[in-house]
């Protein structure tokens, strides 16, 4: 993802919509994605090369780097819950000024709100009211997006959507991940249990090399 956003900045950056102007902050991440990745790579060469070698400071250093890795997912996890709807208010801000001026006109951005709202059954962010007075509902005399009427034909507009009553896709999103909770906590639980079993082991080594040597 990493080299994604460093060869190819340009397309992200007309999904930042509002926010495209920080383009040469963003581009950065694609740099840290980048460094983070071989970090890790590193890190697992750490350990493999601690546990061959019998190093106690090889195995020292890869379990404290696994237990602040741990440490800062808990917390992220635990701020993720506890700041949801801050974190609605932010994708709400990116959300509904880029469909407001963006789609329809920007080729990325409209094909990734069509496939999204295709996909998932929904309209807008919120709901068919995140394109009123939009520059797409102008440009096609107050047509709205087929997927915002229930009939899901060109001929759509504010009437016929606010009749249909099709759900915002962050909405359709946040319940589909309800539904499937257990998969996402499965593979939330699997990473922690990966990382508690290699903290075990590099410290079960680091403690019984010095009975090993004897």
């Amino acid at each position: 993802m990493g080299i994604w956003v460093s060869v190819d900045g340009g397309s992200f950056l007309r999904l930042l919509g509002p926010f495209s102007g920080q383009g040469m902050q963003f581009v950065n991440v694609g740099f840290f994605c980048i460094a983070i990745g071989g970090v890790l790579v590193l890190l697992g060469l750490l350990g493999c090369c601690g546990a061959q070698k019998e190093s106690k400071c090889l195995l020292l250093t890869f379990f404290s780097i696994i237990l602040v890795i741990f440490i800062a997912e808990v917390a992220a996890a635990v701020v993720a819950l506890a700041y949801s709807s801050f974190a609605e208010g932010i994708l709400r801000a990116w959300a509904t000024p880029a469909l407001k001026t963006e789609y329809g006109s920007e080729p990325v951005v409209t094909k990734m709100w069509n496939t999204t709202m295709e996909e998932v059954k929904c309209c807008g962010f919120t709901n068919y009211t995140d394109f009123l007075g939009s520059k797409f509902e102008k440009e096609n005399g107050g047509s709205l997006p087929p997927s915002c009427c229930t009939t899901n034909n060109s001929s759509c507009n504010s009437t016929e959507a606010e009749r249909s009553a099709v759900k915002g896709c962050f909405e359709n999103i946040l319940q589909i991940l309800k539904e499937h909770a257990n998969i996402v906590g499965g593979i939330a639980a699997g990473i922690g249990v990966v990382e508690i079993a290699a903290m075990i082991v590099s410290m079960y080594l680091y403690c019984h090399l010095d009975d090993r040597i004897r």
